[in-house]
């Protein structure tokens, strides 16, 4: 080829290559990697001693999470307990190690922890991949736990936590788990380590995503969201009085099960926050946060209740009230923009949405003394009893297309197709990260019974 040619062929590809289009859906390839933050919720780089004053990583971009609970109070079953003679490993040489949590945050040292391990878990599917590791739908081996032994496995490699520096939020998460019990929250049954790997097994639901079924309806009509919503206001109104902020509430953090109700899931953001603390945390999905966390201005549970806002004008039109292609602009609009809404929604349902989405958190509905009672006793829920909605009386008239209790149709493909395997990691030589990480759920059936 001569001088000429090679000239033309390089002006041919460089005005190719400026046409180039990298696919947003990537997740259509299975071949390819994916953030950790794509399938196991978002995880902001925490703040170190000697730059208290830098903020971590915002995340900008929506993410799904495709592990959460059926609710265990619908279970009849009590969960089994385990009499194992061998340690469990992911690989020769990898045990089982760690010690037991009593349930109420104190860790006790337990042979109970040389007993469970991955070997007490067959592997069924994979139902979500990330930087960390992977996320399996398991079927506890030998054993009736609910919904016949079906769980998800949560699994993370230890060397990429401690390399991204996400021990801290990893930790978080679990121990969270640990302490919250609500019938609209995501239930932790198990957590166990390797030495290369951490696991948390949580009830597997087969319901999907409210994200899922909100962009396949388009809408929801105000009766269908009035449900949903007062199911997610009980469960965030659990977790503030546990001191828990959770900080990433959107259509994609939660989940619905077999029966229609709306379980919350993926903590790897929440944090425990006392009433007079602030966090300074740039931290959630953008189009969700709060106007004090874009500007930095210090945030408690008041943030909440913002995104709670953002999710109930989603679910009446389809998408939320801020919207931008580029993020600084989008952040101004949630900041500066006045709120429109929609004149097709009811007086009741724009007051509410004008009282969760209100720019300064002292004014939020919510904000007060009496706290989420605010919300609850809104005239948009006076067709609701609270009593009915958190013992799980009230039955949501939409239910997701279950075929049973392992369905994943619900699930996207291109993890459901992927190889069944739980594959090697290398130990980290620091494993002191991760002491006291192993919990067994408090049977909650032996002392009703």
């Amino acid at each position: 080829m001569n001088g000429s040619n090679k000239k033309a062929m390089h002006s041919l590809l460089a005005s190719r290559l400026t046409q180039l289009h990298i696919p947003s859906a990537a997740a259509e390839d299975p071949s390819l990697d994916f953030e950790f933050s794509d399938f196991f919720g978002p995880s902001a780089a925490p703040l170190s001693p000697s730059s208290a004053s830098a903020l971590p990583q915002v995340i900008h971009h929506r993410s799904h999470s495709f592990v959460g609970p059926s609710p265990r109070f619908t279970l009849s079953k009590s969960l089994p307990t385990f009499d194992r003679d061998d340690s469990s490993s992911d690989e020769p040489g990898d045990e089982a190690v760690g010690s037991v949590w009593d349930g109420g945050g104190a860790a006790v040292e337990d042979d109970l922890a040389q007993k469970l391990g991955p070997g007490d878990f067959e592997i069924m599917r994979v139902i979500g991949k990330g930087a960390f590791g992977k996320v399996f739908q398991v079927r506890m081996k030998g054993k009736s736990g609910g919904g016949d032994g079906i769980f998800a496995m949560k699994v993370m490699r230890k060397d990429t936590i401690i390399k991204n520096n996400h021990v801290d939020y990893m930790r978080a998460e679990r121990d969270i788990l640990t302490k919250v019990v609500h019938p609209f929250i995501v239930q932790l049954q198990y957590s166990f380590q390797t030495k290369s790997k951490l696991y948390l097994i949580l009830d597997f639901i087969n319901g999907g995503h409210l994200f899922y079924h909100l962009y396949r309806q388009g809408i929801f009509s105000e009766d269908q969201a009035r449900v949903y919503t007062a199911e997610i206001v009980s469960a965030v109104s659990h977790l503030h009085k546990n001191g828990i902020v959770h900080r990433d509430l959107k259509p994609e953090n939660i989940l619905m099960d077999a029966d229609g109700h709306v379980m919350l899931t993926d903590f790897g953001l929440a944090k425990e926050i006392d009433e007079s603390s602030r966090s300074n945390s740039l931290c959630g999905t953008t189009e969700y946060m709060s106007p004090e966390i874009l500007q930095s201005k210090g945030h408690n549970k008041n943030a909440d209740w913002w995104s709670v806002g953002i999710l109930l004008y989603e679910m009446l039109t389809g998408k939320p009230p801020f919207v931008h292609a580029n993020r600084k602009k989008l952040q101004e609009k949630i900041i500066n923009e006045k709120l429109k809404l929609p004149p097709r929604l009811t007086s009741e349902a724009h007051s509410l949405l004008k009282g969760l989405l209100q720019k300064d958190p002292l004014n939020r509905l919510g904000s007060g003394p009496r706290g989420a009672e605010e919300i609850k006793s809104h005239k948009w829920f006076g067709a609701i009893n609270w009593k009915k909605i958190e013992e799980r009386e009230l039955k949501p008239k939409f239910k997701p297309d279950v075929s049973g209790q392992d369905c994943t149709e619900n699930f996207d493909k291109c993890w459901t197709a992927m190889p069944l395997d739980d594959s090697p990691a290398p130990t980290p030589t620091d494993g002191e990260h991760f002491h006291g990480y192993t919990y067994v759920a408090p049977n909650p059936w032996l002392s009703s019974e």
